[in-house]
């Protein structure tokens, strides 16, 4: 942004045009701070608040991608396995049979799209060194002791799971959507997590 509003256009009618483009962004910008700030409002009264400051301590998950998910899956009790999760986001290997032999294919993309294009961006992350940043330290430090403990697993897997994939010469969308699958699973330890608990009390 600094660099294009530098640039020095010869032509009034390129600077006019620029002009109307830099004002469309800034008010596009505007509008998503705007939307941002009402989320974050009405989260605390939300009945999956508590879940939605879990999901912030994994990395990778701020606060509308969390928001995102949970709107989008809902109860997450639902899922008994975490296998169940993953093949209602669409994110488990279609399978192909004829007698003894198994093909797997490409993901299925059933379910949610929505949920599953979440994951797949928050997966990106993961291409780092494990770390806890300071700007992500206090939404760390809001989740529970069992929920940060699966989060740190969390980065620590995933974060070598994807170098571990990306050596053996996999494609660089074969594996976020692998770390995707996996992170799916750790959403699910979470909300196991947070609940169990409260059932055997």
């Amino acid at each position: 942004m600094k660099w294009l509003l530098g640039q020095k256009l010869a032509h009034r009618e390129q600077r006019v045009a620029f002009e109307e483009m830099m004002l469309a962004i800034s008010e596009a910008q505007g509008r998503v701070g705007r939307l941002e700030q009402a989320i974050g409002a009405a989260v605390p009264d939300w009945s999956l608040a508590e879940m939605v400051t879990a999901l912030m301590a994994l990395r990778g998950v701020d606060l509308i991608s969390a928001t995102t998910l949970l709107a989008e899956i809902g109860d997450l009790g639902r899922f008994s396995t975490p296998r169940e999760l993953m093949a209602w986001l669409g994110l488990v290997p279609s399978e192909a049979s004829t007698g003894d032999r198994v093909r797997r294919g490409s993901i299925t993309k059933a379910g949610n799209s929505r949920a599953r294009r979440t994951l797949v961006e928050c997966a990106h992350s993961y291409r780092y060194p494990a770390r806890v940043g300071l700007a992500k330290q206090a939404r760390v430090a809001a989740a529970p002791r069992a929920v940060r403990e699966i989060a740190w697993k969390a980065q620590t897997r995933l974060t070598a799971r994807y170098r571990a994939l990306i050596k053996r010469g996999k494609l660089r969308n074969v594996v976020v959507t692998a770390i995707a699958r996996e992170l799916a699973g750790f959403i699910w330890a979470i909300h196991r997590a947070l609940t169990e608990p409260r059932t055997a009390a």
